[in-house]
């Protein structure tokens, strides 16, 4: 493994794109996108505010900024660097913002759950959905984005709405018989790995601290996990290992993210980061 020298970051903001070519992070109102191979910067964009969400549109093509204290979105884009969008909640306010999978549509979340907005990049246009239950994973959309699945509260009923996700429409309204759960681990030290076509235990690694963030390698059967220390751990059917991560002593890893094609893991300390590049060769 080899370890990059450490950059400056805010909030754990720092995200490769999807196809793998960048590395965006930010750093209190500015983002940063630099080239994953090179780490070299590639844009520097000047935000209104401290940015407090970011991420990439699927397509890789633009970057949004949530700042939710001013209840507004900025959109850049990188082949049109001084091309913006800036979306403004206004008196609703800003919850949370995510893209849709046409990375042409951007969703706002206003303050306690009031509503949702589509908001166009193509004509501007701007539609609206009402009674989406509170909580972080309430809507999910089919792998090709035509639809949307959206928890609903309506009558002090729980309900999976399905929507269109061409027109934004409502296309079909189903009761949910059971109420939506979440489960608690009680063991932060401990973790589980199972195979999933067994329903079978592989293993169990216990650690000294509670483990921070675990992340699957996208392209094998390969975990890295941290634990809020100075190492960053991996497991594999092969086995495990730890290695020190070796920069400034006070450089803690408190969560990390696998390039998308799994050559790389980039490590967040709280404000600092670094990449950590993995010989693939020594590692098949």
């Amino acid at each position: 493994m080899n370890f990059s020298d450490l950059f400056q970051q805010t909030n754990g903001l720092c995200l490769f794109s999807p196809n793998g070519k960048y590395l965006a992070n930010c750093v209190q109102y500015r983002l940063i996108v630099r080239d994953v191979r090179t780490l070299q910067i590639l844009h520097l964009y000047t935000c209104l505010d401290a940015v407090q969400h970011l991420q990439w549109s699927p397509d890789s093509q633009f970057i949004l900024c949530g700042m939710f204290k001013r209840g507004m979105t900025q959109v850049w884009s990188i082949d049109q660097p001084e091309w913006t969008c800036k979306i403004d909640e206004g008196s609703a306010g800003l919850e949370s913002v995510c893209w849709s999978p046409d990375s042409r549509h951007i969703l706002t979340f206003a303050n306690f759950q009031l509503r949702i907005t589509v908001w166009s990049l193509i004509n501007k246009s701007v539609s609206y959905i009402k009674y989406p239950k509170q909580g972080k994973k309430m809507l999910d959309f089919t792998r090709d984005g035509s639809y949307m699945a959206l928890a609903e509260r309506r009558d002090c009923k729980d309900y999976i709405s399905v929507f269109s996700c061409k027109q934004w429409q409502l296309m079909k309204v189903g009761n949910m018989a059971t109420p939506l759960s979440l489960f608690l681990d009680n063991m932060p030290c401990a973790l589980w790995i199972w195979d999933i076509r067994q329903l079978a235990q592989v293993a169990i690694l216990l650690q000294a601290a509670p483990v921070k963030h675990v992340e699957w390698d996208p392209c094998q059967p390969r975990l890295a996990f941290c634990t809020g220390t100075n190492k960053v751990y991996m497991w594999s059917p092969a086995g495990a290992l730890s290695v020190d991560v070796p920069v400034e002593a006070s450089f803690l890893v408190q969560s990390l993210r696998w390039h998308p094609e799994g050559g790389a893991v980039l490590l967040m300390g709280r404000e600092n980061m670094c990449m950590c590049f993995i010989d693939r060769e020594k590692n098949r």
